[in-house]
């Protein structure tokens, strides 16, 4: 081997490396990653924010196999008459085409990382609820003593919280039915 394979080993060696264990950076905050998501949505040509019903409709109209999209764009290819029909060049169209199966990818990646924050800020939620389970419990204990007086207020308070939160769930308001104005219905005769 002579000495510029050597070289070039070192240095596909130090790439590898380099790319394979990339460097600590500190993690965002959500304010930080808030930010971040806005630039990037600034810098998305087509972002269409839409409402469920339209996002049934357009899922129904473009229901169609990948194998009948693309025999489709061939039928274009084949014949310009087609593709002047449809007023779209083939080319463009299987562009299209591949730019919507490209952004498939960037959209899983989306939702998997909605799904984790998502999960991380549940795990978030119920370590505060049960810490603040033990400092009640905790703090009911310590009220038993009257040098620790200071705490029944505090314990009160979350006692009416509890009872308030607990009527909400346990009895929903009974739903009353919209009003019909009464017609007078005189008798036929």
């Amino acid at each position: 081997m002579n000495t510029n394979d050597e070289t070039i080993n070192t240095q596909t060696n130090k790439t590898a490396s380099a790319v394979d264990v990339p460097p600590a950076e500190p993690a965002l905050t959500p304010e930080e990653l808030v930010d971040v998501l806005r630039t990037t949505r600034a810098r998305i040509a087509e972002v269409a924010p839409m409402t469920a019903r339209e996002r049934k409709l357009l899922r129904r109209r473009a229901n169609a196999s990948d194998l009948i999209v693309q025999a489709s764009i061939n039928v274009m290819g084949a014949l310009d008459n087609v593709s002047q029909a449809v007023g779209q060049p083939a080319g463009d169209v299987r562009r299209l085409s591949d730019e919507a199966n490209r952004w498939l990818v960037a959209e899983g990646e989306l939702r998997a990382m909605l799904n984790g924050v998502a999960g991380a800020n549940l795990i978030r939620r119920q370590r505060i609820a049960l810490i603040a389970g033990q400092a009640f419990n905790i703090g009911t204990q310590l009220a038993r003593d009257p040098a620790n007086a200071v705490l029944v207020p505090h314990l009160e308070e979350v006692k009416r919280l509890k009872s308030i939160k607990r009527r909400k769930h346990a009895a929903p308001a009974p739903a009353t039915p919209a009003s019909v104005p009464e017609t007078s219905k005189t008798p036929q005769t």
